[in-house]
C-alpha cells in the first residue's frame, strides 16, 4: 500500500512540476574595431581580450554559446592603394590574427554608397574565394536603392559560385539593405569608423517553440513571447552594461532574432504553432508574432530584431524547402512582417547574374518600401539543376533540393 501511494506521490509531482527551462543561447558577441595595416594585430587582440571577459560573463549568468566575432570597417579604407595582390595577402594575414582565438572576422562592405568604385567589390571576390572572412554589401538606404550596387553584387555572386568549390564562398557574402551599423549577425554585419564597441546576437529558436507548444492563440501566443523574451534580453542587456563599464567598450545593443541553427529549427517552432508544415497558412501570422514579440523587448535594439529564415541552416526548413512546403515567394511575403530576408537560398548552378540581381531587387524594393533590415545570402550551387540534392561542403548548411525559381516552371 505504502509503494502505491508513493507511486501515486511521484506520478502527481511529475504532473505538477514545471518543465526546464527553456533559456536562448548566445549566438556571438561581436565586437567593432578600426584598423589599420599596421595596426590590425594589437587591435586583433585587444578585441579578442575582450570578447573573452564578454563570454565569461555572459556563461556565468546562465547563457551558454556566446561565440567571438570581430567587424573592422569597409576594408577599402584600409587596403586603399594596394595592388589587390597586396591587399588579399593583408586580409589573409588579419584572418591569421584573428584564428589565433577562434574569432569570426568580417571585413565590412565593399559599396556603402550607390557612387561607390565597384573596383572594390572586384577586390572583395579576389578576397573571398582565397580567405575564410566575411563580407557584404549596402544595396539600399533612406537615400533609396543602389542599382549600380545590386548589378555589382550580382556579378560577384556569380563569380563568387565559380571561383570556389561548390559555391561555398558566397556563404560568407551578403547583399543588405536599411540595415543600420552595428548589427552583430554575419555575413551583414558592419560599421563606419566608430571601433571598440559591441553588439550581442541570441539564438532563441528553441524558446519560441517553447511557447508555441503551449500557445496556439495569436494573442496569448504573443503576450507569452513577450514575456519570455523581455526577460531574457533583460538579463542578457544587464551582464552587457556592466561588462561595457568595467571594459570602456561601448554597448551598442542586442539583436534578438531568434536565430535557428540544424535542429534548434525555427521551423519546428512555427509547426508547433501551426499544427501543420512550415509554409502553411498561418505561416505569415507566426512570423508576424514572432517579429513583433521581440521588438517589445525593453532594451537596445540593434540589427535585424525580427525573424530569420535560413533555408539551410536549419535542419527543417531544408527539409520543408525540398518538399516545397514554401517558396522564394513565400520567404518573401514573409519579409514583409518581419526582418529578415533572403537566406541562404539555394539555386541552380546555371542561374543567370541578371536573375540573381533581379531577387536582390526584390529584396532591396520590400526594404526600401517597408523601412526595415533586409538581406540576401544567395548560394548557387555549381552543376547543380532543378531537382538536384545541394552539396555544399562547408560543414554548417543542410542538403536539400534545388527548386524552380518562381514563374520558370517546373
Amino acid at each position: 500500500m505504502r509503494f502505491k501511494l508513493a507511486t501515486i506521490f511521484i506520478l502527481c509531482f511529475a504532473v505538477l512540476a514545471p518543465s526546464a527551462e527553456v533559456r536562448p543561447r548566445i549566438r556571438a558577441v561581436t565586437a567593432f574595431i578600426e584598423i589599420d595595416a599596421n595596426n590590425y594585430e594589437a587591435r586583433v587582440q585587444e578585441a579578442q581580450k575582450f570578447l573573452a571577459t564578454a563570454k565569461d560573463a555572459l556563461n556565468k549568468a546562465g547563457f551558454e554559446g556566446a561565440g567571438g566575432r570581430i567587424t573592422t570597417q569597409p576594408f577599402p579604407q584600409y587596403t586603399k592603394g594596394m595592388m589587390p595582390e597586396d591587399a588579399v595577402a593583408l586580409i589573409g594575414r588579419l584572418r591569421e590574427a584573428a584564428s589565433k582565438e577562434r574569432s569570426g572576422l568580417n571585413i565590412g562592405s565593399a559599396m556603402v554608397h550607390d557612387t561607390d568604385e565597384p573596383a572594390a567589390v572586384s577586390l572583395l571576390v579576389d578576397i573571398l574565394a582565397r580567405v575564410n572572412v566575411n563580407a557584404n554589401l549596402i544595396m539600399a538606404d533612406e537615400q533609396g536603392i543602389h542599382w549600380n550596387a545590386i548589378r555589382q553584387a550580382a556579378k560577384a555572386i556569380k563569380q563568387l559560385s565559380e571561383r570556389s568549390p561548390h559555391g561555398d564562398a558566397n556563404f560568407n557574402f551578403g547583399a543588405i539593405a536599411m540595415m543600420k551599423p552595428y548589427g552583430p549577425y554575419y555575413p551583414g554585419s558592419y560599421h563606419l569608423g566608430k571601433g571598440h564597441a559591441f553588439a550581442i546576437a541570441m539564438e532563441g529558436a528553441e524558446v519560441v517553440g517553447d511557447v508555441f507548444r503551449q500557445y496556439r492563440d495569436p494573442v496569448q501566443a504573443e503576450k507569452h513571447l513577450s514575456t519570455v523574451l523581455n526577460t531574457y534580453t533583460r538579463q542578457v542587456e544587464a551582464v552587457a552594461l556592466q561588462v561595457a563599464k568595467s571594459s570602456g567598450w561601448t554597448y551598442e545593443g542586442i539583436d534578438a532574432t531568434p536565430a535557428p541553427l540544424g535542429d534548434r529549427s525555427i521551423a519546428t517552432a512555427i509547426e508547433n504553432f501551426l499544427g501543420a508544415p512550415f509554409g502553411s497558412v498561418g505561416t505569415e501570422t507566426a512570423a508576424g508574432i514572432i517579429t513583433r514579440a521581440v521588438q517589445s523587448t525593453s532594451v537596445k535594439r540593434t540589427g535585424y530584431s525580427g525573424l530569420m529564415i535560413p533555408i539551410l541552416e536549419d535542419n527543417v526548413l531544408a527539409k520543408r524547402w525540398a518538399e516545397g512546403t514554401f517558396t522564394l515567394d513565400s520567404i518573401l511575403a514573409y519579409s514583409a512582417v518581419c526582418a529578415g530576408g533572403v537566406d541562404t537560398l539555394p539555386l541552380p548552378g546555371d542561374v543567370s547574374e541578371e536573375q540573381i540581381g533581379r531577387i536582390l531587387g526584390d529584396v532591396a524594393w520590400l526594404a526600401y518600401r517597408w523601412n526595415k533590415p533586409l538581406a540576401a545570402r544567395l548560394l548557387p550551387a555549381p552543376g547543380k539543376r532543378v531537382g538536384d540534392q545541394t552539396e555544399f561542403s562547408n560543414g554548417i548548411l543542410a542538403k536539400t533540393t534545388i527548386q524552380p525559381l518562381p514563374g520558370s516552371g517546373r
